[in-house]
């Protein structure tokens, strides 16, 4: 779990990601996210808007526990990646778990 959280971290860091509902919905809906991380607290709603977003353009979607805390903003429950190499880092990093959705 510690690697997948620094990946995300590491990711957010180097400027390769859109963090918060807004930054993340712009990043969906311009074709710049190339990998969508939602937590696992979000409600059903919120789950089945960002999952509808992300299968109708082809964007892997997975819920992971925490996104905020990775990114050290704890009150941000999603994230858009916009580099594919973090996305190759991220899913490399994720456990065959309940994590990897979508």
């Amino acid at each position: 779990m510690d690697r997948l959280y620094n990946a995300i971290g590491l990711c957010m860091k180097a400027g390769k990601a859109q963090s918060g509902a807004f930054a993340a919905e712009q990043a969906i809906k311009n074709g710049r996210a190339k990998l969508v991380l939602l937590e696992t607290s979000a409600s059903d709603a919120t789950k089945e808007h960002y999952a509808r977003m992300c299968e109708t353009r082809g964007i892997p979607f997975y819920t992971v526990e925490t996104v905020g805390r990775a990114i050290g903003k704890d009150a941000r429950i999603v994230m858009a990646v916009t580099d594919p190499a973090f996305v190759k880092m991220i899913e490399g990093a994720m456990p065959n778990t309940d994590e990897k959705r979508g």
